[in-house]
């Protein structure tokens, strides 16, 4: 899975952007698990997903308040580019550069 691998990344949020470290670790066929810690904790990756170079996954987030995120991103070279779909909150976008 060439996707594979940990990613430092920002999201554009209404608070801000928030950093994180994104980790895509290769499950069975065409699925993946893995998480994202940042300055608000740590998200496991749940139902993560792969077509390619384009991933899609979802997240249960806890702080600041409890939110369903619905999460994909295409990973080209070492980028990653993408959106989280925060319920009221809308889309937000997500970027990254693989780290190792």
């Amino acid at each position: 899975m060439s996707v594979a691998g940990s990613y430092d990344c920002v999201t554009k949020t209404p608070m801000g952007p928030q950093k994180g470290v994104l980790t895509i670790v290769p499950g069975e066929g065409d699925t993946f698990t893995g998480n994202i810690t940042g300055d608000l904790g740590s998200m496991d990756i749940e139902h993560g997903t792969v077509s390619g170079n384009t991933l899609t996954w979802q997240m249960k987030m806890t702080m600041p308040m409890p939110m369903d995120l619905d999460c994909t991103a295409t990973v080209d070279g070492d980028a990653l580019t993408g959106k989280v779909k925060a319920g009221m909150f809308g889309t937000m976008d997500l970027t990254g550069t693989r780290k190792n």
